[in-house]
């Protein structure tokens, strides 16, 4: 046989016992994410992103700092610092700006109804 009918039968039989299994009714899927709304999982990761973005741009921040302070006069390792600090604001500005940027999506989407 050749390897195409071996593996058409396979996925065949799978599927035939996989409608079985939901035709006794017993098989339920549960719900992830325990009748949360499109809105509600939208915001809350624009939230744990945001968190996660502006807590990195702050310790970049930091690193921007050392970096600085450890180059010793050299415009190579000052060009680093520099473009260190610039990533890190960004980071900031852009973790700080979290949630605008979620209801500006919301809103572009049309999911900014009542139901958010």
């Amino acid at each position: 046989m050749s390897k195409k009918i071996v593996y058409f039968i396979t996925s065949a039989s799978w599927l035939s016992l996989a409608s079985l299994v939901l035709a006794t009714g017993a098989a339920q899927i549960p719900d992830p994410l325990k009748g949360a709304t499109f809105c509600s999982v939208l915001t809350s990761i624009g939230k744990a992103v945001g968190t996660v973005v502006g807590s990195l741009g702050a310790i970049m921040f930091i690193v921007a700092g050392i970096f600085y302070l450890t180059s010793a006069g050299s415009p190579e390792r000052i060009g680093v610092a520099k473009k260190t600090l610039i990533y890190a604001i960004a980071g900031l500005v852009i973790g700080l700006s979290a949630n605008m940027i979620v209801d500006f999506v919301k809103k572009s989407i049309g999911a900014s109804g009542g139901n958010c």
